[in-house]
């Protein structure tokens, strides 16, 4: 199978159950609420690491937000419940709380939550107040600038990461060029966020190390400095660069409509193939087929 004569490899990206939030940031104007959105979401690319991801969404116009004011939606995944309710208290009461002007709020309607703002409002040090608006209770937390208004508890619900594409290219102005074109495309997809800088990781990992300590390593199959040394080598003589874009969804469908778009503006001048990652399907819960993606089909398998 081909895009605008480019083939894509018949193979699956495997990806993982996980549990996400969605949080919403507002602030007296967007330069702010992005400033804090920026900040909760650094050193967040993969759990591996970093124990979340997270990334940011979209920007929130004034008029949908619960204040009147400039928003953005942020989303952060971890491996359960209970790690994000442990990520959103340290990131927002770090992040959030201490930018100017900000106050934060759930995005996400859900069966589940976890405390977050019951959890910041002991920063008020007992001069904190709460607010009961429509059944959610809000924390006013008193700051040098005024006070930080957040959320007494944020939905949590199951959630799917590591959707991936695997773009071999000429070279690294072609790849870039690629990933670049595909990671705009895959933006525009609600419930999704691309964890890596900018949406783009050179360090593709596979599973386990020769050095027992690690739990991950580079994926030499992938590497183009070792195509003649390493054993199993995905790569053709005339691939001079290899990239990877991550997704994590709210949802299975969402991870699978921003691969598609992917893709489709993947197929550029300069790339010889697109594949995606996998473990074999050993690891992962799902197996999204590249081709099934192009035909319309959902997960394989």
């Amino acid at each position: 199978m081909q895009i605008n004569g480019i083939p894509v490899a018949d193979t699956f990206a495997e990806a993982f159950a996980m549990w996400g939030a969605r949080v919403l940031i507002t602030a007296e104007n967007e330069k702010w609420a992005q400033a804090a959105a920026r900040t909760m979401t650094g050193f967040a690319t993969s759990v591996i690491g970093c124990k979340c991801e997270a990334g940011i969404e979209r920007t929130v116009p004034a008029a949908e937000t619960p204040d009147g004011r400039p928003g953005v939606a942020v989303l952060l995944f971890a491996m359960d419940s209970a790690g994000v309710g442990k990520r959103l208290v340290e990131r927002i009461g770090q992040c959030v709380m201490t930018c100017p002007t900000t106050a934060c709020y759930n995005g996400l309607t859900a069966e589940e939550s976890v405390m977050v703002g019951g959890a910041l409002r002991f920063f008020g040090d007992g001069y904190q107040a709460s607010k009961l608006l429509d059944g959610r209770r809000y924390w006013r937390v008193p700051v040098m600038d005024g006070e930080f208004l957040v959320e007494e508890r944020f939905g949590v619900q199951k959630a799917v990461g590591g959707g991936n594409l695997l773009i071999l290219g000429d070279d690294t102005a072609a790849a870039l060029a690629a990933a670049e074109a595909a990671v705009a495309a895959m933006q525009q997809v609600p419930g999704v966020i691309l964890p890596f800088p900018d949406g783009v990781v050179r360090s593709g990992s596979k599973v386990g190390s020769r050095y027992k300590a690690l739990i991950a390593s580079t994926n030499d199959a992938y590497c183009p400095s070792l195509r003649a040394v390493a054993p199993n080598t995905q790569l053709p003589e005339d691939v001079g660069c290899v990239l990877e874009i991550v997704i994590d969804g709210l949802d299975l469908p969402a991870v699978e409509e921003a691969m598609r778009r992917g893709l489709q503006a993947v197929a550029r001048p300069g790339i010889r193939q697109i594949s995606a990652g996998n473990y074999g399907g050993n690891l992962g819960q799902f197996k999204i087929g590249l081709h099934a993606l192009l035909n319309g089909a959902g997960e394989t398998a």
